[in-house]
């Protein structure tokens, strides 16, 4: 439109992806508080002398200026960041930690994925991706079972939140032995579809305590469990995208170990609430056939 001044606003973020533009700009893929998923401009940030560059890589959440439209009226749908200041950047925590960094890169992944519609507000989705990156930064919980955890809980935002307790066919309650991703979770014996799997008990026990976010359940749990649970959650997450995560085969789901980093900046992890929300201090998340899925949830179910 002529005469069309951009307008300047701010908002909160993260930062799930950056891509290069041209000699020296960037593309940052920004996950708002107030203004869901939106992609902007970062002019020079990888110049030497640049101001900001620094406070705009993966994972960090900052706090923005940006020029454009906020509603996507008028102009380019990429905005402008013309002021960042960081919050907390965790990905600086993360840079000699393989596996907390591939989780991160997991859980920014998914956030972009389950915001297919930018400028679309997700509140909810906002502050569960801010508080798993803060739950990974502060290792108090294996750095798997926060993953798991976070997936789980965006699914169940998305609506595709796996049946647990009740047959997802036919809503029989009970503890079903029988899991079928197609079908959409625990299947009763009258439901169950041909192929589908036969996790163990603690599995199944394992995935609603990271749902309601009952730790002291899912610390508990040994690593077999840990990656049944993760393949199933993962098979069960790219089913109902309809497309396999890149990042997801590259988590490493072996010898992560808790309680290996400091807590920086005083007592206590700011964990996730099971609604979601970031809970700041010492608070923590509330509360056959063999699965022959990996931990990436590309492989397949072995039929009985």
């Amino acid at each position: 439109m002529a005469g069309y001044r951009r307008q300047l606003y701010r908002d909160d973020a993260v930062v799930l992806r950056v891509q290069k533009l041209g000699e020296s700009d960037r593309i940052i893929t920004l996950l708002t508080r107030r203004h869901g998923r939106l992609r902007a401009v970062a002019r020079g940030v990888r110049r030497t002398m640049s101001k900001f560059g620094a406070r705009l890589e993966p994972f960090g959440h900052v706090d923005l200026q940006l020029a454009g439209d906020p509603k996507g009226n008028h102009g380019s749908s990429l905005h402008t960041v013309s002021q960042v200041e960081g919050i907390d950047l965790y990905g600086k925590r993360f840079l000699g930690d393989y596996p907390r960094y591939t989780a991160a890169s997991a859980i920014a992944e998914t956030a972009e994925r389950l915001t297919p519609v930018e400028r679309e507000p997700s509140l909810r989705l906002f502050q569960l991706t801010v508080g798993a990156m803060k739950a990974l930064s502060r290792g108090e919980h294996d750095t798997t079972l926060v993953l798991d955890a976070y997936l789980l809980r965006g699914m169940a935002l998305a609506g595709w939140a796996p049946a647990l307790t009740a047959c997802a066919v036919c809503g029989t309650p009970g503890r079903h032995r029988a899991f079928s991703v197609p079908a959409g979770g625990a299947v009763c014996p009258d439901c169950r579809p041909p192929g589908a799997a036969h996790p163990a008990p603690a599995t199944i026990d394992l995935m609603s305590a990271l749902t309601t976010g009952d730790w002291v359940v899912a610390d508990a749990t040994d690593t077999g469990v840990r990656r049944e649970c993760s393949g199933l959650v993962a098979a069960h997450l790219q089913w109902h995208l309809e497309r396999a995560l890149r990042s997801l085969p590259l988590v490493d789901r072996g010898t992560s170990v808790t309680g290996t980093v400091p807590p920086s900046g005083g007592g206590g992890a700011a964990m996730l609430r099971p609604g979601g929300d970031v809970e700041a201090g010492a608070a923590m998340l509330r509360p056959g056939g063999d699965v022959q899925a990996g931990a990436d949830g590309t492989s397949r179910e072995r039929a009985e």
